[in-house]
């Protein structure tokens, strides 16, 4: 009975350390997007001396940008790599970034990919573009149209505007989907309503490819998947809402 009562005054230890570990990110963020840079430093520090992926990588903008701190690329390196080995997506995807440019170490294309790839596997929508880029171009990876219109279109139903547009660009060339106008319409109509510039003007080339009758279906088909589309990020906002909650 005594063993029981211990290993659950530990759950709950470990619970409230979470917990913690999430509102002192959460100020610290606060602090970081408001300009108060010192203050969010402050709350990041003690996070990533216990080694908090999150505060990793929030830590290591600052190094990066410069922010109240002597920027300092390699200390960023140092503390992307630790929170990307805790597989932490958004440190992941910069560590991609950095690999894919070659300044801060040598050009390594297929670890690029890699950690793109891991990232994108976790939703990050701006990484599912990229890796959708990365298969069309054949960067780090064998070139494959297929793949690169299904990743297009996992970063699209997360509403990633440029996802839209180059998914619309693939329907309309007929790479790696079905050629189909209406689809590239669809697409670009979304992408429109996003605000993406080019995209009202692909939306309107396709538009004199399609009879009355496609350009209405295709806006009644556009309006819901857009719909579905915002839905579900109202759902995701709702979920992580409750997670900071608790």
């Amino acid at each position: 009975m005594r063993t029981k009562i211990l290993l659950l005054t530990f759950t709950l230890l470990s619970s409230f350390s979470v917990l913690s570990q999430g509102n002192d990110l959460e100020q610290g963020m606060y602090e970081l997007n408001r300009g108060e840079f010192k203050a969010a430093i402050e709350q990041f520090r003690p996070l990533v001396n216990e080694g908090y992926a999150p505060a990793q990588y929030q830590m290591a903008l600052v190094y990066l940008h410069g922010y109240s701190v002597r920027k300092d690329s390699m200390k960023a390196l140092e503390l992307f790599e630790l929170s990307a080995a805790q597989n932490y997506p958004d440190a992941q995807f910069e560590l991609a970034l950095i690999y894919s440019d070659g300044k801060l170490v040598k050009q390594n294309l297929k670890k690029a990919f890699e950690l793109t790839h891991k990232a994108a596997n976790k939703d990050l929508p701006s990484a599912q573009f990229n890796l959708a880029v990365m298969y069309a171009n054949g960067t780090g990876i064998k070139q494959d149209d297929f793949k690169a219109s299904r990743w297009y279109q996992r970063a699209a139903n997360q509403n990633y505007a440029l996802a839209q547009f180059n998914l619309a660009l693939l329907y309309s060339e007929g790479k790696g989907v079905e050629k189909s106008t209406e689809l590239s319409y669809v697409w670009n109509t979304i992408a429109s309503w996003n605000g993406y510039p080019n995209a009202e003007k692909s939306r309107l080339m396709d538009e004199r490819d399609l009879s009355k009758l496609k350009i209405e279906k295709s806006i009644e088909k556009a309006n819901d998947i857009y719909q579905k589309i915002r839905d579900q990020q109202e759902m995701k906002a709702k979920m992580a809402e409750k997670q900071n909650f608790y």
